[in-house]
């Protein structure tokens, strides 16, 4: 997923902007300052109130993040602590060992989670977390793992209504995320025509957000930073990537391959994450093993560092409170737990029984921000502290005006063990970022049908428009928008958790429910493998 603070990657400039020829070059910049112009005062707004900062103990951190931290306190409380009760149970369901192949939706579990990881995997897991243990200490990570934790209960939540209330259409294909639990549920919920009337504004507005967010972040951000990495490590504007027309025609192949996959409906994403998600885990969880265990000695110093830092940090603005809000920001930024784009990808799985995708989407923050995230930083702390130490100082030397280079930060970590880590790393941010497309191309698709129609016209138009800001976002960097689109997709927080929170009661009656049919035997499970 993008990451959503200033400085964890640095949007490029138009990638290849100077080897264009003038001409070129001057009506790129002439279309990005009209685009800017015009969206920088709403994107100034939106995320003034969005992302708007509190001070605890002179920490200072936005306030959105308490609101999606303190709703999956609250649903880890009322649903006892499910994520980990209902662990052994969620991998077994991912597995397809409780769902029969004539049941209701279009993919396996273990196909709806990897979309879904797919979509949150991505950039934030490397630099943020670099950011994270920079500004917060080694003690950030003990807290990122704490809100991951929490967070899998969110992601319970809302995928459990992301299929309780989904569409299943006549050819089989199946429609869900928040504009449908918001406009069905709110309206069972809150009693007369107002229930009605808000869970449709809210449904509308969900879409919009989603939609917005898929098309510029999801989509353009990851784009364009593929390009910048991908050229990086080719030797800049000098390598074969520098060149005039090299990140139009990178926008063209890398749309192709989107689209190719896109077309193919869910069916097709889910065939393509399953196999295109493990890989991409095994190559980075395998380069961070690779460090590890060429510093294997050090590893219960790291740990101890983890640990101490997260409650007697040194070095860290707001002690022990700045530790735990950085961890916090930086889990929330990752795994979208609360955001309500999860449920979209996971409402598409085969299922009688809505309970059973929210048992295996409460592995997702686990996946994305327990393993992956947590692995990146116990690199950083094991293999780079004189890196993220001297970072740390110049930041704070600065008085905050300078972010640290998240991505410089982690790289330089695995290159200690790896020199060639800036080649792999191109590879990894090639696969999160065709990942995060694919699955966001999915996620906006569903927004466009709920908003406009759904029918093989409208969803050809909006393909054919997504894979174009592809390739807009290859040339082009419109900051603004990007700004405006981070802010939008939190902003769906603010009234997807409030769904959450009416909600929460029928997810309680759909567990309980399930957990009498397994005990009856009225649920069995099937031997399969997979």
């Amino acid at each position: 997923m993008t990451d959503h603070s200033a400085g964890a990657i640095a949007t490029s400039p138009p990638p290849g902007g100077e080897d264009q020829s003038p001409a070129a070059g001057g009506a790129l910049s002439g279309i990005e300052d009209a685009v800017n112009g015009v969206f920088t005062p709403i994107s100034e707004a939106v995320a003034g109130f969005v992302f708007a900062e509190v001070t605890v103990v002179g920490v200072e951190f936005p306030w959105i993040v308490a609101w999606l931290v303190v709703a999956a306190t609250v649903f880890t409380i009322y649903f006892g602590f499910i994520q980990v009760r209902g662990f052994r149970l969620a991998t077994r369901i991912a597995r397809g060992h409780y769902t029969r192949d004539d049941e209701p939706g279009e993919i396996s579990h273990f196909q709806a989670l990897s979309s879904a990881v797919s979509g949150t995997v991505g950039l934030g897991n490397i630099a943020g977390v670099g950011v994270a243990v920079t500004v917060g200490g080694a003690g950030a990570t003990f807290w990122m793992i704490v809100a991951g934790l929490l967070g899998m209960c969110t992601k319970f939540v809302e995928c459990t209504l992301g299929v309780k209330y989904r569409e299943v259409h006549a050819d089989g294909t199946v429609s869900g995320g928040p504009m449908h639990y918001l406009r069905k549920g709110v309206a069972e919920r809150v009693p007369g025509a107002g229930g009605r009337v808000l869970g449709r504004a809210l449904a509308v507005l969900a879409a919009a957000m989603i939609l917005f967010f898929g098309v510029a972040g999801g989509n353009m951000f990851q784009a364009n930073q593929t390009f910048a990495q991908l050229q990086s490590v080719t030797g800049g504007d000098e390598g074969f990537l520098g060149g005039d027309g090299a990140a139009l025609i990178f926008g063209i192949v890398l749309a192709a391959v989107v689209g190719a996959v896109i077309f193919g409906g869910i069916t097709a994403i889910g065939r393509v994450t399953s196999r295109l998600v493990p890989s991409m885990a095994i190559l980075y969880i395998g380069a961070c093993l690779m460090v590890i265990g060429v510093n294997l000695p050090a590893v219960p110093g790291a740990i101890a560092q983890i640990v101490s830092g997260a409650f007697t940090p040194e070095g860290v603005a707001g002690g022990a409170i700045g530790a735990l809000i950085v961890g916090f920001q930086r889990a929330a930024f990752s795994n979208e737990a609360g955001l309500g784009s999860a449920p979209i990808a996971h409402s598409a799985v085969r299922t009688e029984h809505p309970i059973t995708e929210g048992y295996v989407a409460l592995l997702e923050p686990f996946i994305d921000t327990v393993v992956i995230c947590t692995m990146t930083a116990l690199t950083i702390v094991i293999a780079a502290t004189p890196f993220w130490r001297d970072a740390q100082a110049t930041a704070f030397a600065s008085g905050g005006d300078i972010t640290p280079d998240g991505v410089l930060v982690t790289s330089d970590a695995f290159a200690t063990v790896l020199p060639w880590f800036p080649y792999a790393l191109a590879v990894a941010v090639v696969l999160f970022a065709v990942s995060t497309i694919i699955t966001w191309g999915y996620y906006g698709q569903k927004a466009w049908t709920y908003l406009f129609g759904r029918n093989a016209f409208s969803e050809r138009v909006y393909q054919t428009v997504f894979c174009l800001f592809i390739v807009i976002g290859s040339v082009l960097t419109l900051g603004s928008v990007l700004d405006f689109a981070d802010a939008v997709l939190f902003l769906l927080a603010l009234f997807n958790i409030v769904g959450l929170y009416l909600l929460a009661p029928v997810v309680k009656r759909e567990l309980i429910a399930y957990r009498e049919k397994l005990r009856t035997g009225e649920v069995r499970e099937v031997e399969k493998v997979g």
